[in-house]
């Protein structure tokens, strides 16, 4: 699709704006879900001018990670471009990855008598877990051959990346999780997934121990789980298929990280949604096409918080006006996946979607939510088709064929 699309842009002054509220779909509690419940008269009267419709990350049925939602949603199959989350923290941290590298993600977690009792360390704040991060840091500098990088993230998230004197061969990041994905479990054990895996696997598993040993007396951060092990891909520029000059806005570091990784420029910003804002309102014209994140969506969900989660699109709403007033050619509002917040996680159903352009049928949906969305006229259809939906609305696109 990429090289069809590449031989198609044609370039013009059309600004694209694509909104992402992480983990925006989710499911009925006593009727309706966190989308039908949220006080969001903005949002709604411009689904009534939009074209609507529900999308689906990777495959019918398959729950996505954050990293194959947002790469379905610049247009790389997921499939095909599974990069993992190590890397994309990594990068959104500033951290410089070389060949020689292994990134992972890894959460502060509390642990009592070998269980996990809070993955997420209740979500400690982010100054705080920067000084213990710096303290890891200070005790521990190398592992076998293996020099150890600490980055702090937000909240309870670091990043740790293994640099090694000499490239690595392919697959030596092949190591599962340790993080079981849920309380009342142990850690699960460092498993290397193929033979290559094994070297790296043996330095993690005395890192493990290292880090334990250094925060044992911290009464919520008193351990880690660890998560996607990777090596930096060689991923096709965005810019250069689509002809664009992209920005990415997100407070959080992953997002940050995969936008770089594709080339898209990735300042740092620190706050929320109304930092957002005014970092989107101050740089909107020197841009062609501009991604913004919305974090908490997903968080409160995934903390099963159906009230917060509903505010936290409400909150959305209200600034939405001042979005509107850019005057983007094309608006695009959506998730990367849902996260219904009964389930408290990721979830495999379609995210609603809606997109503003002049050249959409409209008045079809009468307001933004998941049922709203099925009758809109973009019906159900694969992630991976929205930047064609978008650079055609944008007319950057030329015929196919005679």
């Amino acid at each position: 699709m990429q090289k069809l699309i590449k031989d198609l842009i044609q370039k013009n002054n059309t600004s694209i704006l694509l909104i992402v509220l992480d983990g925006l779909g989710g499911l009925p509690v006593n009727g309706k879900t966190e989308l039908e419940v949220a006080y969001k008269p903005n949002l709604d009267a411009l689904a009534k001018e939009s074209a609507c419709g529900l999308h689906v990350p990777v495959s019918m049925g398959i729950t996505p990670g954050s990293g194959p939602g947002h790469i379905s949603l610049f247009g790389y199959d997921p499939l095909e471009w599974q990069i993992g989350r190590g890397v994309l923290e990594a990068l959104g941290l500033d951290i410089e990855l070389k060949k020689t590298d292994i990134a992972l993600r890894a959460n502060y977690a509390t642990i009592e008598q070998g269980i996990i009792k809070d993955r997420r360390a209740g979500r400690i704040p982010t100054d705080q877990s920067r000084k213990i991060t710096e303290r890891l840091q200070e005790k521990i500098k190398k592992i076998d051959d293996a020099e150890i990088i600490f980055a702090p993230g937000m909240e309870h998230r670091f990043t740790v990346v293994l640099r090694f004197p000499e490239a690595l061969p392919k697959g030596s990041a092949s190591i599962k999780d340790t993080d079981p994905q849920k309380e009342g479990t142990p850690p699960l054990s460092v498993t290397p997934e193929i033979p290559a895996a094994e070297r790296v696997a043996k330095v993690v598993e005395k890192l493990i121990s290292s880090i334990a040993t250094v925060i044992q007396g911290e009464p919520k951060a008193n351990f880690i789980l660890l998560r996607g092990f990777s090596q930096v891909p060689d991923i096709p520029n965005f810019g250069k298929i689509y002809g664009l000059k992209p920005l990415c806005i997100a407070a959080y570091p992953m997002y940050r990280g995969l936008a770089k990784l594709i080339g898209m420029d990735a300042p740092t910003i620190k706050g929320d949604i109304r930092e957002e804002i005014d970092f989107l309102k101050q740089n909107y014209n020197d841009y062609d096409f501009i991604f913004l994140h919305v974090k908490k969506v997903d968080s409160y969900g995934e903390d099963g918080n159906f009230e917060g989660k509903a505010s936290k699109i409400a909150e959305f709403d209200k600034v939405l006006p001042e979005i509107l007033a850019l005057n983007a050619d094309v608006l695009i509002i959506t998730g990367d996946h849902s996260t219904p917040s009964v389930l408290k996680s990721h979830s495999w159903h379609p995210v609603p979607i809606l997109l503003k352009s002049p050249y959409v049928f409209g008045n079809i949906c009468m307001t933004f939510s998941e049922r709203e969305c099925i009758k809109g006229e973009l019906g159900i259809f694969p992630t991976i088709n929205l930047m064609p939906l978008a650079l055609a609305n944008a007319l950057r696109l030329k015929k196919f064929g005679a």
